[in-house]
């Protein structure tokens, strides 16, 4: 590679800004897979990269340069904020987020006036971090501002000041094999201080190598690298990254931090009153959020579980990972046995969101929906969520197989499709997404004999015909109480509702089998719609063989345990799972409402 011939820059503008940003982004996202895989701390869950790449991808993917220096950098701030992810992610949006702070109003920086807010950032993501620790990304972004802060009077070129700055980056980032004990015996450096490393290394190969035209065009591809010595696996204490984006915040990160060190550790706090990113690692989320939502209104979340991110890495017990959302209603004991990854679906009550089975659990769900005045609504989980997951689990699976609700009910098998086809193409590894044509315990059945196809050697292209087969040969019958929440959700008319309720109707739904939710039946009053099911399935039995089950209620247990019973008796076999319905379905068919889910062979 020919180093070109290289013109001073003694000042620095927003496009140039916004092209430096884009050349250490695209380092980073190439090299991810390396990140993960030496990733041990504060918890090796082995996702750094794809944590970082997920940080920075937005930037890439969604903004424009601006002539303007203070401009571009509020963006790249703000988009990197709102899109942070993990502890290095949120440091590194802390960090931006405070050299765009500390810029004053100017089109054009000179060297002197980039090593002052840059100085000055580094107290941001100390003061960010419940628990500073030296040797990881936060000692290598300080050891870096220095060496700028101490040449800004002696080099006049942002291009040797660039390049001049590698060989401390490269001696801090080894020190830290030496800082931290974990990293000692993994024989490691720090994933986050490496990705810091990585970026101003993509920066100085843009400005010895390539020119703007090559930047633009170039595709970017994700190294895959050999196996490395895999780092020593340490027992995760603390089972979710939950990250929170907090906006009109009524209080300050004083108050605040004592009530996340009660519910875990690993804490950052990103941004300002106006916008504020929290990260913790709790093994109780769905309690932290509700005491979270009493401070501010609670935007978006992410609850990343990391038992199943360090089973990826540490633990896998097959070559094909499994995905799907949390739509699908199947005891945890069996999710955690055959590690299938779930995306939760995304439920909101007036401003507040949440993260449907993580950050709020049926229980409390149906509370707020007994109590609040606002109806919940549901959205589908994003084509981004997707790509994070299938970049992680391409880094450490040969390939993977995602079942999902009917696209008929929700846009999340489209957002599954799309990032498929991108992280496939970009990883060289194939996904497969299914349209299970059904939703809840139908959807968990389908998933389930997946696993155990997976679990019995088949290969990754047969699973997939064969769930796809599957869809087919599934039922699900939900026995509703009440008409009440069908009213408010807008599905029924006040006028129907009212005539239905003076009747005592109550209805029974299905899916079809274009996977539509359509009116099977209805009677007097949720006991007689059971026996209804119950008569249905016996004569359905007649013809095929149910090859298992699941008893499925919202908040209903005795409703719950009379299908057992009946249907323990009808088949001679207990239920793959009982569960509390998960409440993005719950929401629809309303409290009380009891179903049964069954596959046929």
């Amino acid at each position: 590679m020919i180093i070109k011939t290289l013109v001073p820059v003694n000042e620095m503008d927003g496009r140039r800004l916004y092209y430096t940003f884009i050349a250490g982004a695209r380092k980073v996202i190439e090299h991810q897979v390396e990140l993960n895989r030496i990733n041990v701390f504060p918890v090796n869950d082995g996702d750094t990269g794809t944590n970082l790449a997920s940080t920075i991808r937005a930037v890439v993917d969604s903004l424009h340069p601006h002539r303007s220096y203070k401009i571009t950098a509020d963006r790249i701030a703000e988009t990197t904020l709102v899109n942070a992810r993990g502890n290095s992610g949120i440091i590194f949006a802390q960090f931006l987020h405070g050299m765009s702070t500390e810029t004053g109003n100017f089109k054009t920086i000179t060297i002197k006036q980039f090593a002052e807010s840059i100085k000055n950032s580094v107290s941001y993501i100390y003061e960010a971090v419940a628990n500073p620790v030296e040797g990881t990304m936060l000692t290598v972004i300080k050891d870096w501002a220095n060496y700028i802060y101490e040449n800004r009077n002696r080099i006049t070129d942002f291009n040797q000041l660039f390049i001049g700055s590698i060989d401390v980056l490269n001696r801090s980032l080894i020190a830290t094999k030496s800082k931290l004990a974990v990293l000692t015996r993994a024989n490691v450096v720090d994933a986050g201080a490496r990705g810091f490393v990585l970026f101003v290394e993509g920066i100085i190969d843009f400005i010895k190598y390539r020119n703007l035209k090559e930047l633009i065009q170039i595709r970017v591809e994700t190294a895959i690298f050999e196996k490395l010595d895999e780092a020593l696996p340490e027992k995760v204490e603390l089972r979710y990254c939950t990250e929170v984006l907090m906006k009109k915040s009524s209080t300050d990160n004083k108050p605040l931090m004592p009530l996340l060190e009660k519910y875990g550790n690993s804490i950052v706090v990103a941004g300002s009153d106006k916008m504020r990113r929290i990260h913790i690692h709790t093994s109780n989320p769905a309690d932290l959020i509700n005491e979270l939502r009493q401070m501010g209104t609670l935007t978006f979340q992410k609850a990343d579980d990391m038992i199943r991110q360090s089973d990826v890495v540490y633990n896998r017990k097959w070559k094909i990972a499994l995905v799907t959302d949390s739509t699908c209603d199947l005891e945890q004991e069996i999710i955690d046995n055959y590690q299938i990854n779930i995306l939760p679906i995304n439920v909101s009550f007036g401003e507040n969101n949440y993260l449907d089975k993580v950050t709020i659990q049926p229980e409390q769900f149906y509370t707020l929906l007994k109590e609040n005045k606002d109806y919940p609504k549901s959205s589908q989980v994003n084509e981004k969520s997707f790509i994070n997951l299938y970049s992680h689990l391409a880094s450490h699976y040969d390939s993977v197989i995602a079942i999902h609700l009917s696209e008929k009910l929700s846009g999340t098998f489209n957002s599954s499709q799309k990032a498929a086809r991108k992280i496939s193409q970009e990883f060289g590894k194939p996904i497969s997404v299914i349209n299970s044509k059904n939703t809840s315990g139908a959807m968990g059945l389908i998933l389930l004999r997946a696993a155990q196809a997976i679990e019995a050697g088949y290969s990754h292209d047969q699973v997939a015909n064969m769930a796809e087969n599957w869809t087919n040969h599934v039922r699900l019958f939900v026995s509703v109480r009440t008409m009440k929440y069908f009213i408010k959700g807008g599905r029924v008319s006040m006028f129907r509702g009212m005539i239905a309720r003076i009747l005592n109707i109550n209805p029974i739904v299905t899916i079809d089998e274009t996977g539509r939710a359509v009116l099977f039946d209805k009677s007097f009053n949720q006991r007689a719609n059971m026996e209804k099911v119950m008569g249905y399935i016996s004569k359905i039995k007649k013809e095929k063989t149910i090859w298992n089950y699941v008893v499925l209620h919202a908040n209903n247990s005795d409703a719950a345990r009379w299908y057992t019973k009946r249907m323990e008796k009808l088949t001679n076999k207990k239920p793959a799972s009982v569960v509390n319905i998960s409440p993005i379905l719950g929401a629809h068919a309303g409290i009380g409402a009891a179903a049964v889910a069954l596959l046929f062979d």
